[in-house]
């Protein structure tokens, strides 16, 4: 009986201790940190080429 509690003791240890999906995971957390970092720099891009193109519409519109 004692054997088989600690084989079953040792079985749950081993499960615990398991970091075969952790690499996964870790990969998952970069590629959300990065896109996160993407879309923020685009939407302030995307502003500044919006007000780029605006300026050179007033621009080219006076000028004619």
């Amino acid at each position: 009986m004692n054997k088989i509690f600690f084989a079953l003791h040792m079985k749950l240890q081993d499960l615990l201790n398991a970091e075969e999906g952790q690499d996964l995971v870790e990969y998952a957390l970069v590629v959300a940190i990065i896109a996160f970092g993407a879309v923020t720099a685009m939407k302030a891009l995307s502003t500044e080429i919006k007000t780029a193109f605006n300026v050179i519409s007033s621009d080219l519109g006076s000028s004619l």
